[in-house]
């Protein structure tokens, strides 16, 4: 059973940074790609990076270019945010996706930026 369990989240004022921890485990994790989506109220779910697991390439919104970094440790995925925005409010959710396109997520953890 693949269990993703976030941690990190909470208040930020605007500019500041924050760094999140999703801890990966239940299985091997070779082949996945693993990463941070986030929700805002009223607004879809969009994803924010996603890091190979086996190679450690990286994708990153347009939103967030230049401003956050995913990166791995062994069995935990970090995202590290800086120069944080009022609109980086949201619910970030960690995920997995396997090769055969099975998703798993995480509970969630609230990150409010204020400005």
């Amino acid at each position: 059973q693949v269990q993703l369990v976030e941690s990190g989240g909470g208040w930020v004022q605007a500019g500041g940074s924050l760094r999140l921890a999703c801890a990966a485990s239940g299985r091997t994790f070779s082949g996945y790609i693993l990463g941070w989506f986030r929700q805002a109220p009223g607004k879809e779910r969009e994803s924010v990076a996603s890091i190979r697991w086996n190679t450690g390439s990286t994708t990153y919104g347009d939103s967030v270019k230049g401003r956050f970094t995913i990166s791995r440790d062994n069995a935990k995925i970090y995202l590290h945010m800086s120069s944080l925005k009022a609109e980086d409010t949201a619910v970030y959710f960690c995920a997995a996706r396997s090769s055969s396109n099975v998703r798993y997520w995480g509970q969630g953890t609230q990150v409010t930026v204020s400005s």
